[in-house]
């Protein structure tokens, strides 16, 4: 008989215990810090404290993310109303401009558009050119691209702040007709936005600001 046979006898034979109490007892194994002998059920009590512990750091952790999902949900609230308000060109993008740097506290944001230029102001720079690549590139966008900057075009947007950028976040802006723009946030952190973040909110966000401006456009 193998220590296999014997697990699988206690198994099978839950009451085996019950029926040979002092085997129970007189069992001794090491403790797993100390190494000392301690009974067996000592050792079990020491389990399940470690595996309360576990638990508890992961519902403390779970809370967190849920108390963040909250003040998220309610910055993009504040946003979708701003952006509801707003008639006019000009003033959804007051209202996103202020919603990322003030709400959401993203140091630099960039927008370039490439539909809807009729009545801009000259010089408007989210009318600014944009590559054929880089239109074919975010049109081919399913969910908003989050990285480090590699030199990417969007990244050059932040003006003189563009060589402090570190990480970066390209956000397509669409509409029934198709995708017209690219929401371009920026960082000197590089775990801002990183290969692998959730994008579910960058994705509402690009959605809420795309039906604002295909309104107003």
């Amino acid at each position: 008989m193998n220590a296999d046979d014997v697990a699988s006898y206690l198994q099978d034979n839950p009451a085996f215990f019950e029926e040979h109490a002092a085997v129970l007892e007189a069992i001794r194994v090491r403790h797993p810090i100390s190494g000392q002998a301690i009974p067996l059920v000592e050792r079990q009590v020491i389990n399940l404290r470690a595996k309360n512990r576990a638990l508890e750091a992961r519902l403390t952790e779970m809370l967190g993310f849920g108390e963040q999902n909250d003040v998220t949900i309610t910055r993009t609230h504040r946003l979708a109303l701003a952006l509801v308000s707003a008639s006019t060109r000009a003033a959804v993008l007051g209202a996103m401009h202020t919603s990322l740097g003030d709400d959401f506290a993203v140091p630099h944001v960039a927008l370039r558009l490439w539909r809807g230029e009729g009545g801009a102001p000259e010089q408007s720079p989210e009318y600014s050119p944009v590559s054929d690549s880089l239109r074919e590139y975010v049109a081919r966008l399913e969910h908003p691209f989050c990285g480090v900057n590699g030199s990417f075009e969007a990244a050059s947007w932040f003006a003189v702040a563009t060589e402090h950028v570190r990480a970066v976040a390209f956000v397509p802006l669409r509409d029934a007709a198709g995708t017209f723009g690219l929401l371009s946030l920026g960082s000197e952190d590089p775990g801002r936005f990183y290969p692998g973040m959730g994008t579910v909110y960058l994705t509402r966000i690009g959605e809420l600001l795309g039906a604002a401006l295909a309104r107003v456009s």
